[in-house]
């Protein structure tokens, strides 16, 4: 006799992880956020199990690729997705055993309508790692510069710290490239990325390794899942002001929006972009509308395999 499928949620620590079923098949308990005893716990679970987890740096990853590995469906949750569900319950305490129990509670309900999660390749999530990392040291730049911008005398050591950070930029940007060149795919579909005007190495980098890892069907799942999709806020009579989602990658989205800043100067964008800026559009909107452009055409040419053809984007024109 089949075992019935579990709906498990977990919450996960630096040096354990606290379970829960919905189905109350085992009591609330912590297991060592360790191989061993995950692999043993898992294990104990039948086939097929849903198991839920928040996103958390690093510390989930070893369950969640462990799970996945053993047959198990796992689900990776927005942390902000559960706030607003652990709200919506009427929950007000908040404990590593009342989390557990809500993210059970949540896969029950709700699995249907979540994305399984997919692991990355190692390489995958090394450059996932390293475009993160190059982000932070990026604003830091800017905060240094804006921290130190009304004071005198530190010009001299401000320019040195700058040419350390800059360095290790370079020497992250280089890490990259020789990943990326790792794969022959990757490289493949990173060189046809780069064909659009304003995508560079790094742009052309974090939309391949995000298309490669995760299966989008359209065009319009891919901007959604980057953030770059306007989200209504109509009722009744009111049509409300669009505002972006804002969910899913942020880096990413912030890449696509400098790809549009550098796009919008080429004789390819600049005269759309001029086009939205005469219809009365915003600076910062023009620019949005063009950065999802750009995503539309790159899952475009990921998904047909093909290079980028301006002939199509400037139709909207005529």
């Amino acid at each position: 006799m089949m075992q019935p499928i579990l709906n498990v949620g977990v919450d996960v620590a630096k040096d354990a992880v606290v379970v829960a079923c919905a189905e109350h098949s085992f009591p609330v308990h912590s297991v060592p956020n360790h191989r061993a005893p995950l692999r043993a716990w898992l294990k104990s679970l039948p086939a097929g199990s849903r198991i839920g987890l928040e996103s958390t740096g690093a510390y989930h990853e070893l369950l969640a690729d462990l799970a996945q590995a053993h047959g198990h469906t796992v689900f990776l949750l927005n942390p902000l997705d559960t706030r607003h569900y652990a709200k919506a319950m009427g929950t007000r305490a908040k404990t590593d055993r009342v989390d557990a129990e809500l993210i059970a509670r949540l896969i029950a309900q709700e699995h249907t309508r979540l994305r399984a999660y997919t692991p990355p390749t190692a390489n995958q999530r090394k450059l996932d790692r390293l475009i993160r990392r190059r982000a932070t040291i990026v604003r830091l730049k800017g905060t240094l510069k804006l921290t130190m911008r009304h004071l005198g005398g530190f010009a001299a050591e401000l320019k040195a710290v700058m040419g350390k950070l800059d360095a290790l930029i370079a020497k992250i940007d280089a890490t990259m490239a020789a990943i990326a060149a790792c794969s022959p795919q990757h490289q493949e579909a990173q060189h046809r990325l780069q064909t659009i005007v304003g995508v560079g190495p790094l742009v052309g980098i974090s939309l391949t390794n995000t298309l490669e890892r995760v299966p989008f069907r359209k065009a319009d799942a891919f901007v959604a899942f980057i953030g770059l999709d306007p989200r209504a806020n109509d009722s009744g009579h009111k049509t409300g002001r669009r505002r972006l989602s804002k969910r899913g990658p942020a880096e990413l989205r912030r890449l696509l929006f400098n790809a549009a800043m550098s796009a919008i100067k080429t004789k390819v964008w600049k005269p759309i972009y001029e086009a939205y800026r005469t219809q009365g559009w915003s600076t910062t909107a023009s620019l949005v509308i063009i950065a999802r452009k750009i995503a539309r055409a790159a899952w475009s040419i990921h998904h047909y395999r093909t290079t980028f053809n301006p002939e199509r984007i400037t139709k909207c024109l005529t």
